[in-house]
């Protein structure tokens, strides 16, 4: 009965996400369109086989890592009469030995199905495992992929998609799921030392989670953590432009600066003739043609040191730097050769990879409230759902630099541009443009501000997002033995995975100090015999073999929002 109930489980999402590829207009990357900002979304990790049988390390055959379990969570934390949804998770106890920690990781904002590669030693989460006889668990967050407590996105279901229920998500998962392992009913946080490992936004979530649930995780891990909540977070751009190829640095600011000027005169035909340059010629508003650039500067965030020169980015920057053989000096070539080599690249190349078939005004346009996304309220939105996390509690928003400061992006784009979508996604809420409110989730969760022990930060030079992390320009905080704080040359999350490590010696040691903070704290934990778990009845675990490729019938692949994120 049980196997026959989730094969018809399989068959309702698959029948639902079908539906959904009808009910939304989605970009073949898996934005909503063109103009959308980029989430701080964790990379995938590449594995192969993650359907086969699993061997323990004592030669016991185990579940593949892709086996889902469905745990009971709270629908609302704040009133658990209401009842339970299933929140979908991922678990492998292939290095477990009897007094080892249970690592947990969300990958946050997005579909989880996908990432149990995190279950294992290819990423930090597994080597911390495998050091210290752990067992590993991935935990789709609330909202994302198929653990959703409500049927729909509504503006009314996200009532409780908040960072605080995606907290005391975790808390209620760590004391009362009953897991999978032998003597799975035995490990809770008094019982076992927790250890909650994240990246990007879900790395901020570590330490959000760590301030607000003070000895509930034992120890943390936050890889590119964005721990400062920033409405107008113009710095995205700084590390791209700092590290970029120079040349290419130059030509992009100098086509820019033409382009703000020129959308900002009065000759339309200038201003026509600019926008039927670049394959832009029926876009209506001059922000949204102008914006549209940053798509060329957001493929930076998809880089990895495993990265090959054939990279998105770099056939970019090639596309602008690369003439009759030769590459162009550390000034670029300059405006003429830029704006025209720009020009055809996006026109004939790149526009024609993020749109397919739809018009540069349908794909790039951000005014016409009639399209499907902004009223799209079917689950297994990413977009949506980490668009409400923005126009509530975070910002993000990624604009212009302030006038007498070098941008890589128009100053057309600044944060009415943003919070005018968020107004349109989310009428309901909505009737004017919100005030985000970034003041409160910073004093909440303490943000830049964070000491705590037993707390270790990594995070990349070139990092897009490095300016929202602890390790942000100027901020200095000083690195301790109890909240280590180390920096590689990586890009966004780059220290998760074990083969960015394989290739930089300065990522290998990000995770080295981390694994030896791991060895040394862990000597210390001690079992709370008082108990510290919820008097709320425990879960039972639910198994359905969901295979991966369940999802790619969907019209959100499984790679949607990979696309900024990476593979480490």
């Amino acid at each position: 009965m049980v196997a026959s109930n989730f094969l018809k489980l399989g068959a309702i999402s698959v029948y639902l996400l079908l539906c959904s590829r009808l009910a939304t207009a989605i970009l073949h990357d898996g934005r909503m369109h063109g103009n959308i900002m980029h989430p701080p979304t964790v990379p995938i990790v590449s594995m192969a086989g993650p359907d086969s049988p699993v061997t323990s390390r004592n030669g016991t055959a185990l579940p593949p890592y892709n086996t889902t379990y469905l745990f009971d969570q709270l629908i609302d934390h704040n009133n658990p009469s209401l009842g339970t949804f299933k929140q979908r998770f991922w678990h492998t106890w292939e290095f477990y030995e009897p007094g080892g920690p249970i690592i947990l990781m969300t990958p946050g904002e997005v579909n989880a199905q996908g990432y149990s590669g995190y279950l294992t030693n290819r990423t930090i989460n597994g080597l911390i495992a495998q050091q210290q006889n752990g067992s590993t668990i991935v935990l789709e967050h609330r909202f994302y992929g198929l653990s959703n407590p409500h049927p729909d996105l509504s503006v009314a279901s996200l009532q409780v998609h908040t960072i605080q229920q995606a907290i005391d998500d975790l808390e209620y998962f760590a004391n009362n799921v009953v897991l999978p392992m032998p003597d799975g009913d035995k490990v809770t946080p008094d019982k076992a030392p927790w250890i909650l490992i994240g990246g990007s936004y879900s790395g901020a979530l570590t330490s959000w989670t760590m301030v607000n649930k003070p000895g509930l995780f034992f120890a943390g891990y936050a890889s590119s953590g964005v721990v400062e909540a920033i409405l107008d977070f113009w710095q995205y751009f700084e590390p791209i432009r700092e590290h970029m190829p120079q040349n290419c640095s130059a030509d992009v600011e100098a086509v820019i600066s033409h382009v703000d000027q020129v959308f900002t005169g009065k000759d339309q035909n200038a201003i026509q003739q600019l926008k039927d340059l670049f394959g832009m010629g029926d876009v209506t508003h001059l922000d949204d043609a102008a914006g549209a650039l940053r798509n060329n500067l957001w493929d930076w965030q998809s880089l990895q040191p495993t990265s090959g020169p054939g990279a998105q980015f770099f056939q970019f920057c090639d596309a602008l730097e690369v003439k009759d053989g030769k590459s162009a000096p550390a000034a670029g070539w300059g405006l003429d050769h830029a704006l025209s080599a720009w020009g055809s690249y996006f026109k004939n190349s790149y526009l024609p990879t993020v749109c397919g078939d739809d018009s540069a005004e349908d794909c790039l346009g951000t005014y016409n409230t009639s399209q499907a996304f902004w009223t799209d309220t079917t689950i297994d939105n990413a977009g949506r759902s980490w668009m409400w996390i923005v126009c509530n509690e975070v910002g993000y928003l990624q604009e212009g630099a302030p006038v007498n400061h070098p941008t890589l992006v128009t100053r057309l784009v600044q944060p009415p541009y943003d919070l005018r979508q968020c107004q349109q996604m989310f009428s309901a809420a909505f009737p004017e443009p919100p005030h985000v409110q970034i003041e409160r989730t910073n004093s909440a969760y303490k943000g830049w501000d964070v000491r705590i022990n037993h707390l270790f930060f990594a995070n990349g030079m070139r990092d897009p997002w490095r300016d929202a992390t602890i390790s942000a320009e100027g901020l200095n905080v000083r690195s301790t033995s109890s909240q280590p704080i180390f920096v590689s040359d990586g890009f966004h999350c780059s220290d998760l995975g074990a083969s960015s490590a394989a290739v930089d010696p300065t990522i290998a040691n990000v995770q080295n100090n981390a694994l030896a903070a791991m060895k040394v704290w862990l000597t210390t934990w001690k079992p709370n015999h008082s108990g510290q778990h919820s008097s709320s009845p425990r879960s039972t675990v639910q198994i359905t073999k969901q295979s991966e490729s369940v999802q790619s019938a969907s019209s959100k692949p499984l790679s949607a929002w990979f696309r900024g994120a990476g593979i480490v």
